[in-house]
């Protein structure tokens, strides 16, 4: 059974960080750009990184770079966000996908940045 499964997700005060990861399992990710996004309620699903199959390279959009770091470890399956300098703007469910010829998605983790 093909799953991706995200973890890390919670509550941080502004400012604060957290790490998300991402567990495949039912398939290699090795030859999967792997990507994160975003969503809140009434708003579409927002990219927030992208990393190539071999990690190499890694894109950003403009309002989480310099912050968010996104890297993978093909060995075990799993993918990371490190998410620095936290705003209240970043809260969202964060989901991750697979994509080649096919695209999963896991289910989703609640970040929510407050004080």
């Amino acid at each position: 059974q093909v799953q991706l499964v995200e973890s890390g997700g919670g509550l941080v005060p502004p400012g604060g960080s957290l790490r998300l990861s991402c567990v495949a399992s039912g398939f290699t990710i090795s030859t999967y750009t792997m990507r994160w996004y975003r969503q809140t309620p009434g708003k579409e699903r927002e990219l927030v990184a992208s990393i190539t199959q071999t990690g190499g390279s890694t894109i950003y959009p403009h309002s989480v770079k310099g912050r968010f770091t996104m890297s993978r470890d093909n060995a075990n399956l799993t993918v990371y966000l490190q998410m620095n300098s936290l705003k209240p703007e970043d809260t969202a469910v964060y989901y991750c996908n697979a994509i080649d010829r096919r695209s999963y998605w896991g289910q989703g983790t609640q970040v929510t940045v407050s004080s």
